[in-house]
């Protein structure tokens, strides 16, 4: 009788032995799946990289105009055009300045801090017209190229009067949930609540 009632107890004990070996496996599986899932989800946010949110058209005059000294400034050679500069400008956020930290136990990504807009690209197109060059001063491939350059930073100057970057703020909401629908494709939720987002845009996301 001792003999049965010892090989019981030994079954017994080896069943709550296996159990809790099984308890420790599984939960050091699931917590391993869970930190790997947000890091995979932080670095798909981030691959993203560049979230263009607005798309503006310009176009512009510029009076482009160089002199040049020669022979020891005896000659002075003038080289001027008038180019037409039509340029796409994109306005948008760098997904890599967010702050955001994932809540492995909820299974929650925490964004805190979302970045103020920028300009991501400048496309221009120049189209010259009227193009006269000086006799010891003429246009170079190298005067396209710092052209091409000069026509960025002069578009990139009037951006801030376009309005364009107000509507890029407009549309931080947007952007914001495009991050939450990157989120919700592994089943997570993205908690944005320690943003200042206004009671409209709040009443908008209910509705």
């Amino acid at each position: 009788m001792g003999e049965i009632f010892d090989t019981f107890l030994g079954l017994v004990l080896g069943a709550i032995l296996m159990y809790w070996l099984y308890s420790v496996f599984r939960k050091k599986r699931n917590k391993e799946i869970t930190e790997q899932q947000s890091t995979v989800i932080l670095n798909k946010i981030r691959s993203v990289c560049k979230l263009v949110s607005v798309e503006g058209d310009f176009a512009e005059i510029y009076h482009y105009e160089n002199t040049k000294d020669s022979f020891m400034s005896l000659f002075r050679s003038k080289k001027k055009a008038l180019i037409v500069i039509k340029a796409k400008a994109h306005i948008g956020y760098d997904l890599n300045k967010l702050d955001m930290k994932a809540d492995n136990d909820k299974k929650k990504i925490i964004l805190s801090h979302f970045p103020e807009p920028e300009v991501l690209s400048i496309e221009p197109d120049l189209q010259f017209y009227d193009i006269k060059n000086g006799i010891f001063n003429s246009f170079s491939p190298t005067d396209l190229t710092n052209l091409n350059q000069e026509a960025k930073e002069h578009i990139k100057q009037k951006i801030p009067e376009s309005g364009l970057m107000e509507t890029a703020k407009n549309e931080a909401l947007q952007a914001v949930l495009v991050v939450e629908k990157i989120v919700e494709t592994i089943g997570w939720t993205l908690d944005y609540s320690a943003l200042e987002i206004s009671n409209r845009e709040k009443q908008s996301i209910k509705e």
